[in-house]
Order: C-alpha cells, then sequence, then structure tokens
C-alpha cells in the first residue's frame, strides 16, 4: 500500500510514565496519545521508527527479530526508567527486504535477529503513548555514528521506496530531539541562539521548504547539538511525500534540548478541542 504518515517523536525519559509526566511535558504526553487513538484507526500493518538511542558505531542495523519482549531500566536515567516490561510482535519479512535494499545500495547494513536484544527508551518510551495495546507489529532501525547526513539521507530513500512497494500500509516514526546541549534540570530550555535555530528550522518545516530545512541541517546539527546530529531527521525527510500536509501539535523542554511532536500525512492531525493548539516552538 503506502507510508500513511510520518511523525517526529519525543521520547524524554520523564514522558515514560503518563501519571509522572511534568507540567510543561504534558501537551506532548497528551497529543502523543491522541495520536495513539488516530493510529487504532488507521490500523497500520507496521510502524518502522528509528531511534537516537540506538546509536551504532559503523553499521546501519535494521531489528529483524520477530518478537520484541523484555524488561527495560535505562541505564541513562534508571531513577525514570525502571523494570518497565514491553511486548510488541516484529515484522521479520519486512525487515529483512529493508536490509537486503539497503545491501543493494551499496549501504553498510546488517540485520539484528536476537530475541535477548533489549530495546532503548527511544523505541519504549513513544510507543507507550502510540500504540499502548502493544498490538502493531514494530521495526527499529539505528542512527549510525560513521554515515554523515548525506549517507544517511540515501539509507532512508532507500528505505521509503521498499515502504511505498510493500502491500502493508506502514507508518514511520522518528524518535529524537531538535536542539540537544544538555544541561541538568529538566525545567531548563535551550538557549536564545539554540531555540532560534529551532524555530527556522520548524519554520522550514512547517511551510514544506524540506529541501531549504535539509541544507539547514548540517549548521544546525552543530551549533545547536541536535540531537544524533540530525540523523533521524536526514531519515524523516526521505519519508515526506509531496502534498503532505505538516502538522506541529506540541513541544516542550527537556534538560535544556526541545522536543516536538510534529506529523506529516495526507490528512492534517488534528487534536480534540479540549486540547490547546501549540504556536511553533513557543
Amino acid at each position: 500500500m503506502t507510508i500513511e504518515f510520518s511523525m517526529l517523536a519525543p521520547h524524554v525519559p520523564s514522558m515514560c510514565h503518563e501519571d509522572l509526566v511534568p507540567e510543561f511535558q504534558k501537551d506532548m504526553a497528551a497529543s502523543m496519545k491522541e495520536i495513539g487513538k488516530q493510529l487504532k484507526e488507521i490500523n497500520p500493518d507496521v510502524i518502522v521508527l528509528v531511534s537516537c538511542h540506538w546509536p551504532s558505531t559503523f553499521f546501519h542495523y535494521v531489528d529483524c527479530t520477530s518478537v520484541h519482549k523484555g524488561i527495560l531500566t535505562a541505564f541513562e536515567a534508571p531513577d525514570l526508567i525502571k523494570d518497565v516490561a514491553y511486548h510488541y510482535p516484529g515484522d521479520e519479512e519486512l525487515a529483512n527486504q529493508l536490509v537486503n535494499a539497503g545491501v543493494e545500495a551499496g549501504l553498510q547494513v546488517q540485520g539484528v535477529n536476537d530475541p535477548y536484544y533489549l530495546w532503548d527508551y527511544g523505541s519504549v518510551v513513544p510507543l507507550r503513548y502510540l500504540v499502548p495495546n502493544e498490538d502493531i507489529p514494530v521495526i527499529n532501525l539505528s542512527v549510525t555514528l560513521a554515515a554523515n547526513l548525506e549517507e544517511t539521507y540515501k539509507w532512508g530513500q532507500t528505505i521509503a521506496k521498499v515502504l511505498r512497494e510493500t502491500d502493508k500500509k506502514v507508518v514511520f516514526v522518528s524518535s529524537g530531539a531538535l536542539s540537544h546541549n544538555l544541561v541538568r534540570g529538566r525545567h531548563n530550555t535551550p538557549t536564545v541562539t539554540e531555540h532560534a535555530m529551532d524555530k527556522q528550522f520548524i519554520e522550514f518545516m512547517m511551510n514544506k521548504n524540506y529541501q531549504a530545512a535539509y541544507e539547514m541541517l548540517p549548521e544546525y546539527a552543530r551549533h545547536a547539538r541536535v540531537e544524533s546530529g540530525g540523523r533521524h531527521l536526514a531519515m524523516l525527510f526521505s519519508m515526506i511525500e509531496d502534498g503532505w500536509e505538516p502538522a506541529y501539535l506540541a513541544d516542550g523542554q527537556s534538560s535544556g534540548s526541545w522536543n516536538a511532536v510534529i506529523t506529516f500525512g495526507k490528512k492534517v492531525v488534528t487534536l480534540p478541542e479540549t486540547t490547546e493548539e501549540t504556536q511553533f516552538a513557543k
């Protein structure tokens, strides 16, 4: 069928448990939860998710495991994410197709098929909102540190081609932040300079000027320390199709980083009237 929509999703550790989300992140939690409800209506066959917290050194990895099951304690934040169980189906067939396509494209891609591989919180946190019933198959992708943005974008294009040619309905999730120069204190926002770059980048995306946003990404990533060097964003750009509508649903800080919920699809994802509209990078 096709890629139904793609999105940028936050994974800040303090959002793992909905009842403990701080006030300045509640809009993000509410919007993610609403997207989860709309996902049930779309009923996708698979979610393909790239996580900034699966940093691979040399290879682009694809998690081909047929069942994802484990208990996560996040080594970065065991006080916030401890003994969190997850159990999601995978899609081994489609995952292997992605691996084969990457190899054929001349990229350094490998599949991982290991039932003992433990998910990171960049995968677990957003999926707790998007797929709370754990009933949609998931394929995880790493961000590869030896791959520059150009190579990462090419890998994203290769993935997108496979997803558009499959007979399955697919949702693509890019799990990561924008500016990401971390400091102590979850309430802290980015610096004025970093946030100015966030705003410009978001403005390009909301105006559908994706080429300008992509061209801005290298300098933006360097000066604002965008998470994973912006690799998750390069992959996200690969998934956006002509005519798709962007929707900026929520945002918030986390320890000096800026996080946003942004969707791209045939139809604008809307929030219920009880949820306040978010201005771009307020």
